[in-house]
């Protein structure tokens, strides 16, 4: 497994070594995924030191969140660049990879996995927040359209979209009366935790969701259903 990071090595460090620890093989590699040059060397590192890409997990994200009145072009476009732009990067990337490497079936029943980590926001506005909401409605679109051209070639590429799920990035918002405010935008009635995105990811990158092809997964606790109707209106 690679860990990439862009700018705090300790936590992806600390990870590879749990993994090394429990008797895996893990490399930790710093690269901003918005650039062109750092993708190539992040993917360059990751064959040299495992021989081969089985599976791309893109999860690059970031929020800089402003009324679009107030937002700045530089805002606008470094949420664009890393959750678009990087995601792209990497699974072109990725992609060249794969075809090289050709079908190995003691691996996998498909040449190479592609899961990109997107939001329910690729569905649902989200006002103050049109850099990211377009951001991951692009995200929606490049896996689809990535899916429709490489499907022949039995390479897999779907989405996971997460809803409210506990984690740093979102602790505010559960504060106090917060997380019972936020509760109601979800039907089955809990925040979601991380091991429920991990879950997801697991599935689709394994040989048991082979005919999953070209998806999005929500886990989100049925945050995409309108809860707001729920009273019939």
């Amino acid at each position: 497994m690679v860990i990439n990071y862009n700018s705090k090595a300790e936590p992806a460090e600390k990870l590879a070594e749990e993994i090394r620890a429990a008797g895996g093989r893990a490399l930790a590699v710093g690269a901003d995924v918005s650039k062109e040059a750092d993708v190539e060397r992040l993917f360059a590192q990751t064959i040299e030191h495992f021989g081969a890409l089985d599976i791309l997990v893109a999860n690059s994200g970031l929020q800089k969140d402003a009324a679009i009145v107030d937002m700045s072009l530089e805002d606008w476009n470094t949420v664009i660049n890393v959750n678009l732009t990087g995601q792209f990067l990497c699974a072109r990337a990725a992609l060249r990879q794969f075809i090289k490497q050709g079908m190995r079936p003691d691996v996998s029943r498909a040449m190479g996995k592609i899961i990109h980590m997107s939001s329910v926001h690729q569905l649902i506005p989200w006002a103050g927040h049109v850099n990211y909401a377009a951001s991951k409605g692009g995200v929606d679109l490049l896996m689809r359209s990535i899916a429709q051209e490489v499907g022949e070639l039995k390479i897999r590429v779907n989405s996971v979209a997460p809803g409210a799920i506990r984690t740093p990035i979102n602790a505010d918002a559960r504060k106090g009366d917060a997380e019972k405010e936020m509760l109601k935008l979800i039907p089955y009635g809990r925040i979601g935790e991380p091991e429920d995105v991990a879950n997801a990811v697991l599935w689709l990158a394994s040989d048991a969701s082979d005919y999953v092809h070209g998806t999005t997964l929500y886990i989100d606790g049925g945050m995409t259903l309108y809860p707001e109707f729920r009273g019939n209106g």
